[in-house]
């Protein structure tokens, strides 16, 4: 996944929007403040919106409408999953990030590679290790308090360090990561004047070309080196197959779950009931974690159009962009009862934080299990908690959303 094009000077997705309907832009600070509101006034009014902005992009908002397009590999192509004005060119079968970025046949081939080390069994390997790093960052946390940005100083640490140890990766290079996420997922589109040495392609290019000339097996390496040693039908993966698959790692495996860990924090510090119900009833937590899935899914995908043809009354042509936001499904009152509230234990919850079809993520039982362990070590050793200045909490834009200015006070 390279840092993507674009002209420096090419900012007019960010102007005004006139109308959500007929205008929005989701990498708009507006939309990352209210989406929620947003989705549910057109789900109403106008449940399929549009844009003429990113060269044309439609926005459904209906559960109904969402998973139509998600599993529908005929009519829709995954080759960009990324809204920018600056469409992939020809990059049929595997795409720049393998398999996201794949369309069958070629997707099942390129995500059975990937599924061995994300199965449930050495995700739970992991959780000691993840238990460990959570509960050091909260021992900084309490020697800084009482005063702390949750987002900063907690949340957005736990899937860095993770993905980085599974990767093999300088946990160092966190703050390099963090950039590359801004320029890919935030601000798709845009020239930031970065140095070719300083993209995630060159990044990864170097990674992968010191591994190669320190060649490790699978029981020895990380997942760099399992992707090393991976074949198909016999043949060694190409480099861009290897690149493309550790930056969706990267990418994808940090900003999701450190969206969902602070907006599960912000959700809590705010809900004094639900809060005080997470920290006295064990028994409900692993409800409870579902739910907030549902409620605060990070997570809008994206697919471009291969056919014209009508979405619900609306003329789709081919290259349109359409967007899957997960989270506005999970909203959707015709699937879900009381669906615009938090039911912390809610018993029926079939959300699709984590999408569906053929693309739903293959790291789910990673993420479930970084967020299950980030929220309940930091409910356990720091019960008392609020919000200490509302007004200063921010939101990421672009299709992945979550809290990235969190200001928590400790009490007593």
């Amino acid at each position: 996944m390279t840092d993507p094009p674009g002209d420096r000077l090419g900012l007019e997705h960010r102007a005004p929007v006139t109308s959500w309907a007929s205008d929005f832009d989701h990498t708009h600070p507006d939309y990352a403040v209210s989406a929620p509101a947003i989705w549910d006034e057109l789900r109403v009014d106008c449940p399929i919106a549009h844009t003429d902005r990113f060269g044309g992009a439609w926005l459904p908002v209906r559960h109904e409408d969402v998973s139509a397009i998600a599993r529908n590999t005929v009519d829709y192509s995954s080759q960009g999953v990324v809204v920018s004005p600056n469409r992939p060119d020809s990059l049929a079968p595997m795409g720049y990030a393998p398999p996201i970025t794949s369309d069958p046949p070629f997707h099942a081939i390129a995500r059975r590679l990937l599924l061995p080390p994300f199965s449930p069994t050495p995700i739970a390997a992991l959780e000691p290790f993840a238990r460990s790093f959570c509960n050091e960052l909260i021992d900084d946390v309490l020697d800084h308090g009482p005063m702390v940005d949750a987002a900063v100083r907690y949340a957005q640490h736990i899937p860095v360090r993770i993905i980085a140890h599974m990767l093999g990766l300088p946990e160092e290079d966190g703050p390099k990561f963090r950039g590359f996420i801004q320029r890919v997922l935030e601000t798709p589109g845009i020239d930031h004047g970065v140095a070719e040495e300083d993209t995630l392609e060159s990044y990864l290019g170097q990674q992968v070309a010191q591994r190669r000339a320190n060649p490790r097996s699978n029981t020895e390496g990380d997942l760099i080196d399992y992707l090393i040693n991976a074949d198909i039908d016999g043949m060694p993966l190409e480099d861009a197959h290897i690149t493309g698959s550790i930056a969706l790692l990267l990418i994808a495996g940090i900003d999701t779950t450190w969206s969902a860990i602070g907006a599960s924090l912000w959700h809590l510090a705010q809900h004094p009931d639900d809060h005080r119900r997470f920290v006295a009833e064990p028994g409900i937590r692993s409800f409870a974690i579902e739910e907030l899935l549902r409620f605060y899914a990070p997570v809008t995908m994206a697919r471009l159009a291969v056919t014209d043809h009508d979405l619900g009354g609306c003329p789709v042509t081919s290259g349109d962009w359409l967007l899957l936001p997960f989270p506005a499904a999970n909203r959707d009152p015709d699937v879900f009862e009381r669906a615009d509230e938090v039911v912390l234990d809610r018993q029926q919850n079939r959300h699709i934080a984590f999408g569906l079809g053929i693309h739903r993520c293959l790291g789910s039982n990673l993420a479930r299990m970084e967020l299950s362990v980030a929220i309940e070590t930091w409910m356990d050793r720091i019960p008392d908690f609020e919000l200490s200045d509302p007004a200063r909490v921010t939101w990421s834009v672009g299709q992945v959303r979550g809290p990235r200015a969190l200001p928590i006070r400790i009490l007593d």
